[in-house]
């Protein structure tokens, strides 16, 4: 940075200011302003009046670090859980849930206004769980070593350095249990944690995996190795004390890479798969499937996209990144035809599965990028009332976004987990001759700064 940048900036670094917090960040960081300069400081609210030291300044925005409070925010809770000043799962344990229902409402208008210019459009407030603890269906664990001995956790903020715990009050309690066996005989038999720097050691991860409605749990070890040793004692451990051990699998990713999951797994005891159910569809779950972590809140957000896909039974129905066929088969019951794409083959291959499991013979999957497929089918004459699209965090892909404006459906129902995406694309639909008409946000993940919504555009009269 240049001396000139410096001396125009309001703030300097180690300055002590006081500041009122007015915003609040996607990522949970207060935001104070100092003569329309923005200061992040993580663990402020909005309405609280605080000094802060500045510990870093750029160009456009700084961050700043709270030394005193002089007015707390209503919203402010105690955070229930002993490691959330270290541990980087959560953001807004310190927020009463009424607040952080109310933020993530803001956070979707202030991107609907802000990216989409689209201030006009309802937002509705966030639809909340009755109890927002203990929802994780699915915990993924690194296992290390620390002081020479195993230890199990969760990564520490902004780093791989794992924050030993014995228990996660976001995730199933199965997982806490799952979580101390593994750890504790891992020291007892000596079996070695996986060692990032040196790329040494055997055991990487520990999976578990829960369905909410069957009970039923999976439980995966993943290793660099081909071989456990000792593996038959944890095995029996696991099987003696975990209720509802259904599948113990073992994953092998032997390469240096920061994936979680290799390509490669088998069986070590019981069946390839658990099952649950969302709603009245029931799933069948491998080691490597897609399937939402909230289950309950999974009901609350697709029976939200069925109402507004406005379904009478008539309708053909395209389900853009469909993965194990969750919403595809929800729509099947409503409509007379889906048809899903997604990119992962293994994916279509469970949606298939999946369809055939619940007896749904009006549901058609096939796998490729959903920028590809889906104008294929259009140039074949397939055509679409409503599209039903839940793309990743970077949005649709604007090859599909053409499409949409070319195929011309009366409704289509964007999912999303990235409001700011969301934003940016309903602009391309909105130029393209849609209104959108509502957005919902749904809280999947309580405790974080994460929001999804589900949003309704209806093609206008003319178009």
């Amino acid at each position: 940075m240049s001396k000139k940048q410096t001396v125009d900036l309001p703030v300097k670094k180690n300055d002590l200011i006081d500041v009122k917090i007015e915003d609040l960040t996607h990522e949970g960081h207060g935001v104070g302003k100092v003569d329309g300069y923005p200061l992040f400081i993580p663990n402020a609210l909005p309405g609280e009046r605080i000094q802060v030291k500045v510990v870093k300044t750029a160009k456009n925005y700084g961050f700043g670090r709270v030394m005193e409070w002089h007015q707390l925010s209503e919203d402010r809770v105690e955070p229930p859980c002993p490691v959330y000043d270290r541990c980087g799962g959560c953001q807004l344990q310190h927020v009463s849930y009424e607040g952080q229902l109310a933020a993530k409402q803001k956070q979707v208008q202030d991107v609907m206004s802000r990216i989409g210019k689209l201030p006009h459009v309802p937002v509705h407030p966030t639809l909340g769980m009755q109890d927002p603890w203990r929802y994780r269906n699915k915990s993924q664990i690194p296992v290390g070593l620390s002081e020479g001995r195993v230890i199990t956790g969760f990564y520490a903020k902004r780093s791989h350095e794992i924050v030993d715990v014995n228990q996660c009050i976001i995730q199933d309690q199965v997982s806490d249990q799952v979580m101390q066996i593994v750890k504790e005989k891992a020291n007892e038999l000596g079996i070695q944690p996986y060692d990032e720097a040196r790329h040494k050691g055997v055991l990487r991860h520990v999976v578990i995996r829960r369905g909410r409605k069957s009970g039923e749990v999976m439980v995966v070890l993943v290793t660099r190795t081909k071989d456990i040793p000792y593996v038959s004692d944890l095995i029996g451990v696991l099987r003696e004390q975990i209720e509802g051990l259904t599948s113990i699998i073992q994953n092998i990713n032997s390469k240096k890479t920061n994936v979680i999951m290799g390509e490669s797994s088998k069986v070590l005891w019981g069946s390839e798969v658990i099952y649950d159910s969302i709603g009245d569809i029931r799933f069948a779950i491998s080691a490597h499937s897609f399937y939402q972590i909230n289950p309950l809140q999974t009901e609350v957000l697709y029976k939200k996209a069925l109402e507004y896909a406005q379904l009478t039974g008539e309708e053909t129905v395209v389900d853009a990144y469909c993965g194990i066929g969750t919403i595809s088969l929800f729509l099947a019951q409503k409509a007379k035809k889906v048809y899903g794409v997604e990119i992962v083959e293994q994916a279509i291959e469970d949606a298939r599965k999946n369809a055939e499991l619940n007896g749904i013979h009006n549901a058609e999957f096939e796998a490729g990028p959903a920028e590809v497929v889906i104008p294929a089918w259009h140039k074949e004459g397939k055509k679409a009332d409503v599209i039903v699209v839940d793309p990743p965090r970077k949005g649709c892909d604007e090859a599909l976004l053409q499409t949409i404006l070319e195929m011309k459906p009366k409704r289509v129902v964007y999912v999303s987990c990235n409001p700011g995406t969301l934003a940016r694309d309903l602009r391309v639909l909105e130029d393209g001759g849609y209104e959108t008409t509502q957005v919902q946000p749904v809280d999947m993940f309580p405790q974080t700064s994460h929001v999804e919504c589900v949003s309704q555009l209806i093609l206008k009269e003319g178009n």
